[in-house]
């Protein structure tokens, strides 16, 4: 995935999603909603966050593969993914926002 990408579905998810913002995580280009990430860009990969049984199936299906910034810690509920266009990457960013949007409501 190249940054463009995930510049250009960020964009778009952004138009339909005014009160949410861009940051930093990880040193990373990311977005986040109610103060709270749901994705970031690194190297060729979108990472999200999504519930651990997706994350999972994700990784089975051989889909994604484990967030671990530090060896041997992967972080339960992120996936790295590489889509392979924009509206791949945005739906992928919509599914981590809805996720994130509910944990933000409870």
């Amino acid at each position: 995935m190249e940054t463009a990408v995930f510049e250009d579905a960020s964009r778009t998810l952004l138009e339909e999603h005014p009160g949410d913002e861009r940051g930093r995580m990880l040193q990373s280009p990311g977005l986040k909603t109610s103060g709270m990430f749901y994705a970031f860009a690194t190297g060729n990969d979108l990472v999200v966050k999504l519930p651990a049984a997706r994350v999972v199936e994700l990784i089975e299906a051989g889909t994604g593969l484990p967030c671990a910034p530090r060896p041997g810690r992967p972080m339960r509920q992120w996936v790295r993914l590489t889509p392979a266009d924009a509206e791949q990457c945005l739906a992928y960013l919509a599914e981590a926002r809805q996720f994130v949007t509910g944990l933000a409501t409870r």
